[in-house]
């Protein structure tokens, strides 16, 4: 595989899997919520879509237009499938008051038995993955359409629908319940003050997050044609690590429309970089380790800037203090003006006592 070849690769995977960045963004940064339920999610979207296609390949044939309305519908249940995993994990937190980190962990557990019955529908039997070579993927129909390299339909897929998702989601924060929904995200306290139903808040920001997971999910099935049950696995790290790059590069101050672009950019760098560990031909026992230094690294990016900040104030104060006392000390002129100025206030003062004693002596 060539240096091109393998960058292709590795920003086709990461716009698949900034759809999943996009959903962790929602619970992790606008609603504050650790939320685990992700990796579970993420494998639920894909057995979803997977199971649908591989059930419906009798009827799909060789027509491309049925395998692309089919593998269309398997999105929307991936979708649907992955914002139930959510419900789960907010009822759990709402209303049985368990702690956010346990209700995702809780909920990714059960859902590990939830996706082999899933894979296993119409087998009678619990399957850990299934394979869509012959039933064929959304990619693989849309290569009919399309006669191009299949690098080129997953990029061009993946851009449509991480732009349409971002559109979507820049629009639903701008309404008055997506803006209910960030604020509890951002003060829950003084979103129940302004009579914000927050558990509702919670809620849906965890159904909208894990939808977009599922979907990221059945992308990715699509890419690999396979589905598995450890497919997720790692997930929340990968969604942080993108989030925390995009967010190193496009930072809070920018408007919120960049703030999304940026997880695409920071998911794409990602994978990027770890196609390229995997095209060095680094020993598969390494991968891991390799990957988790650089999660690591990614999630210190923002200690490394505020300590780089922080240097430069420093040094920016203390180079100002130095350049005020050369400015004073210089060919003595400082002394000179400032014994000037201070003779002239002198003489000012004493002139509007002269005045002020001769009106006084006039009345």
């Amino acid at each position: 595989m060539s240096i091109l070849t393998t960058f292709l690769t590795g920003s086709n995977q990461g716009l698949l899997w900034a759809v999943m960045a996009i959903g962790v963004y929602i619970s992790y940064r606008l609603l504050d919520f650790a939320d685990l339920t992700v990796d579970g999610s993420f494998a639920t979207g894909g057995s979803t879509a997977a199971i649908i296609v591989t059930s419906a390949s009798e009827y799909i044939g060789e027509s491309a237009s049925r395998g692309m309305f089919i593998a269309i519908v398997a999105l929307l249940a991936a979708v649907v499938a992955g914002g139930f995993a959510g419900l789960i994990t907010g009822l759990l937190n709402t209303k049985l008051k368990i702690a956010p980190i346990l209700s995702g962990i809780i909920t990714m557990t059960g859902l590990y038995s939830v996706n082999m019955f899933i894979m296993g529908i119409g087998t009678g039997s619990l399957k850990s993955n299934l394979g869509m070579g012959s039933a064929g993927t959304l990619f693989t129909f849309a290569r009919k359409i399309m006669p191009i390299s299949l690098n080129w339909i997953v990029a061009i897929v993946a851009i449509i629908v991480v732009a349409i998702v971002m559109a979507l989601l820049y629009w639903f924060c701008g309404t008055e319940i997506g803006s209910a929904m960030r604020a509890t995200g951002n003060n829950e306290k003084m979103a129940k003050a302004q009579g914000i139903n927050t558990q509702n808040s919670k809620i849906l920001g965890l159904v909208l997050s894990n939808a977009l997971v599922g979907l990221s999910g059945a992308l990715v099935a699509f890419q690999q044609s396979n589905a598995s049950v450890t497919m997720g696995v790692g997930a929340i790290v990968a969604g942080l690590a993108a989030i925390i790059i995009g967010e190193s590069i496009i930072p809070d101050k920018f408007p919120f429309w960049a703030r999304l672009l940026s997880l695409a950019i920071g998911s794409i760098i990602y994978r990027v970089i770890i196609a390229y560990i995997y095209w060095s031909d680094i020993d598969a026992e390494y991968v891991k380790l390799v990957t988790a230094v650089l999660v690591v690294l990614a999630l210190c990016i923002p200690l490394i800037k505020d300590k780089i900040r922080l240097a430069n104030i420093k040094n920016g104060k203390t180079g100002n203090k130095k350049s005020d006392q050369a400015d004073l000390t210089e060919d003595g002129v400082g002394g000179e003006e400032t014994g000037a100025v201070q003779e002239t206030n002198a003489e000012s003062e004493s002139a509007m006592k002269d005045e002020t004693s001769e009106e006084v002596r006039n009345a």
